[in-house]
């Protein structure tokens, strides 16, 4: 089993030679530098499992050394403590503030120094097994998810491509028709998947907040954009004999929206409402209340339901409830990606459900009090 590395920069040679003896001792592998220049080096070379760094060093200080080493993305991850004379309150409370992980100051008791260190260390490989563990379960779950959500809609395309290509002319119009059909479906799908997916990078890379700031505009007219929003849904629902209820308040109090993900959320919501309908019980209702704070858009379902202990999970990425029992088209970004643009918002998404009753999702957006606004009676700005 190979040796943990500890790199100790402190310019007092002799200090530097006994804790190396100490370390040495207790099974470690000991690096040495005088001052934050020659160890930043001697890390371009050999990355070390822990740092023990002075403060006060010559050339370049512990805080600045601390300071370039976190630039580094391989090496945001080391343990680092301060090992210094300075004992001074401000001087620990700067090293807390940069991030640093411990603090012991000089002359320091050999106990108490490796107790520190083999508790760092443990913490790190706490964390890195957890981070190991949690970037393995997301491969496969992304690799499950997309080999039946790419395999599917490719599937789609394909066969009734080749179909119509073996035997084009003599095709009628209507089974034409009907290629064409699960062509589009295929494709749609494959577009949605798409769409999921940069999104989730827009969020993920900040981009997202970028647009929201840029094109975000204080609406007076949220309930005309939820009737707008809900058009195509009475045409779809009409279709697939579900009952469609969208009964919105005209006049409802203003609030900040980038309009184009707020449609992008409700739409979601609807979808997932729609998809999760029971055949006996077809009913999908759209509405609007306020409070002091908030103005509140709920669309409920009267579907399959969440189970209590699945709904503190149904925000996460790539998180799909009764996969194993239900077909359910998408790769469980849906409602990760509600919730996000929605925070953007500076709001919330609620549930509440009753498994095999039906769930309500209720979109939350913060009221706006609008300063300057003109008042009709005295003809002057407030």
């Amino acid at each position: 089993m190979n040796k943990q590395r500890i790199l100790v920069v402190e310019d007092h040679h002799l200090l530097q030679e006994a804790m190396r003896e100490i370390l040495e001792t207790e099974g470690f592998e000991v690096f040495t530098a005088g001052d934050g220049l020659a160890a930043l080096d001697m890390m371009q070379e050999t990355c070390p499992d822990l740092i023990l760094s002075d403060i006060m060093m010559p050339q370049m200080d512990g805080y600045e050394f601390y300071e370039k080493m976190r630039e580094n993305p391989q090496w945001v991850r080391i343990p680092f403590i301060f090992l210094t004379a300075k004992g001074d309150r401000d001087d620990i409370l700067k090293g807390k503030a940069l991030g640093v992980e411990d603090y012991l100051t000089k002359p320091f008791d050999t106990q108490e120094l490796l107790i520190a260190i083999h508790s760092r260390l443990k913490r790190a490989h706490d964390l890195q097994t957890v981070t190991e563990t949690e970037f393995d379960q997301l491969k496969q779950h992304l690799i499950d998810i997309l080999s039946h959500e790419l395999r599917t809609p490719l599937t789609y395309i394909s066969g009734y491509t080749e179909l119509a290509l073996d035997d084009v002319a003599a095709l009628t119009p209507e089974t034409l028709q009907e290629f064409l059909v699960g062509i589009k479906r295929g494709a749609d799908r494959l577009n949605r998947l798409t769409d999921d997916f940069l999104m989730v990078v827009q969020i993920d890379t900040g981009q997202a907040e970028k647009d929201f700031k840029s094109f975000a505009r204080v609406h007076h007219d949220l309930g005309t954009i939820i009737n707008h929003t809900t058009q195509y849904y009475q045409m779809i629902t009409h279709k697939k004999d579900i009952a469609f209820v969208v009964a919105v308040d005209l006049a409802l109090p203003p609030v900040k929206l980038h309009e184009g993900f707020f449609s992008s959320v409700l739409n979601r919501l609807i979808d997932n409402a729609i998809k999760f309908s029971r055949q006996d019980s077809p009913y999908i209702e759209i509405r609007t209340a306020t409070s002091p704070q908030w103005v509140q858009i709920s669309v409920t379902d009267h579907g399959v339901g969440i189970a209590e202990e699945d709904i503190a999970h149904i925000f996460q990425r790539f998180q799909q409830i009764d996969r194993d029992k239900m077909e359910q088209q998408g790769t469980g970004q849906g409602l990760y990606i509600a919730q996000s643009l929605i925070q953007l918002h500076s709001g919330k998404i609620t549930v509440a459900s009753q498994p095999g009753e039906g769930s309500t999702f209720t979109i939350h957006l913060p009221i706006v009090e609008e300063i300057g606004v003109r008042s009709e009676e005295s003809g002057v700005e407030n």
